[in-house]
């Protein structure tokens, strides 16, 4: 469930983010920590969201928090970015995220499916190859969107 504050919080890092030229994501204030952490999710939509960018937020929206005084007891503020793109697109990356859990999207669809997940073997010039709990799938490059990291799992 959403803690009661979170809408007021996006309402105050919004405007601050945008004047940075960052953009709000999300936000979670867990409350069941001691003291109290408030994690707010931002990216920047002109490049990969960087160390720099959290710190400008984090200055930033600690000052407009203090302002608001919505909450009134110690608490820690987290800034938090997407980080590297969960994309896999590289054949650098396919090497790299061997193993790792995966998800190739297709279109049109192949085999009735238009969504893939298992774990990530390797591509080569014809398919992308995935392990689904033993099993190798092979499907055609020509038929991939998309091979993202499943971050699900």
């Amino acid at each position: 469930m959403t803690h009661p504050l979170i809408p007021q919080i996006i309402e105050i890092a919004t405007p601050v983010a945008e004047e940075l030229g960052l953009e709000v994501v999300g936000a979670v204030f867990h409350t069941n920590q001691r003291p109290p952490v408030l994690r707010v999710d931002i990216r920047n939509p002109q490049q990969d969201t960087g160390l720099d960018d959290c710190e400008r937020m984090s200055r930033a929206l600690e000052a407009s928090l203090d302002v608001a005084e919505i909450i009134l007891d110690a608490y820690v503020l987290e800034i938090s970015s997407p980080g590297i793109s969960r994309e896999i697109t590289t054949d650098r990356e396919f090497i790299s995220f061997k193993g790792f859990p995966a998800i190739v999207s297709t279109s049109p669809a192949y085999e009735g499916q238009q969504e893939w997940v298992g774990q990530l073997i390797r591509r080569d010039e014809a398919k992308v190859y995935l392990n689904q709990k033993g099993r190798i799938v092979e499907i055609p490059r020509s038929q991939v969107t998309k091979v993202q990291l499943d971050e699900r799992r």
